[in-house]
């Protein structure tokens, strides 16, 4: 059955029939086709099937986790796949990243939702940890879903990740989030994580070493 789930979802992304100028890879996912601008000079330029898992999900989960009109914040959002999926799926999203991401992160959002989406999608930087209430004061942000890809690599920002998490998140918050499992440093980060949230892994692609989870502020899951 994993064998089967991931084929499908893999099944979703092609490329262009000839070569362009320019690098991009096409997906079919909420009945569009998405073509994603990348890079190959840092992480954050390039879909992951961390990504791919989770927009797969929301397409095929859409009548339980239906994102028509609710606020979406995307952290690590790279090039915009998962951002982009949400927003035709309805969401009023908000897609972040570092500073140096955002002009292609702008461009794949722009041009995969421009007169397709509901709501033009948001984006904005966010440096995890840094500068969190200025940018997404808790008063005045709400977000129903958080949303993460592979977030969670060997990367020394672990911390601040957490601490990012911590502040977006409302007691009615979902975190949706997707995690390929690679060296124990980082997979000891579901432990602390579960220290202030409430976890359950709702897919997993053992051929992918992918789960995908979901997560709430402690004690709110069953709330």
């Amino acid at each position: 059955e994993d064998e089967q789930v991931v084929a499908e979802i893999m099944r979703r992304r092609f490329f262009p029939a000839r070569i362009t100028h320019k690098t991009w890879e096409g997906f079919h996912f909420a009945g569009h086709e998405i073509r994603i601008t990348e890079a190959t000079d840092c992480y954050g330029a390039v879909v992951w099937p961390s990504a791919l898992v989770l927009c797969y999900f929301l397409e095929t989960n859409s009548k339980q986790y239906n994102l028509v009109d609710k606020t979406v914040i995307e952290i690590g959002a790279g090039t915009g796949l998962v951002s982009i999926v949400a927003s035709l799926l309805g969401a009023l999203v908000t897609a972040t990243d570092l500073p140096e991401l955002l002009g292609n992160l702008q461009h794949n959002v722009l041009q995969n939702t421009k007169l397709k989406s509901k709501h033009q999608p948001c984006v904005k930087e966010l440096s995890w940890g840094i500068d969190l209430e200025r940018n997404f004061p808790r008063s005045s942000c709400h977000f129903d879903y958080i949303m993460a890809a592979d977030v969670v690599y060997h990367h020394p920002f672990l911390d601040e990740l957490l601490l990012t998490f911590d502040h977006l998140c409302k007691n009615d918050t979902v975190i949706l989030w997707a995690m390929k499992f690679r060296l124990e440093k980082e997979n000891q980060f579901v432990d602390r994580f579960q220290t202030l949230f409430d976890l359950e892994m709702i897919s997993n692609f053992p051929s992918l070493n992918i789960a995908l989870f979901k997560a709430m502020r402690k004690g709110m899951m069953k709330a």
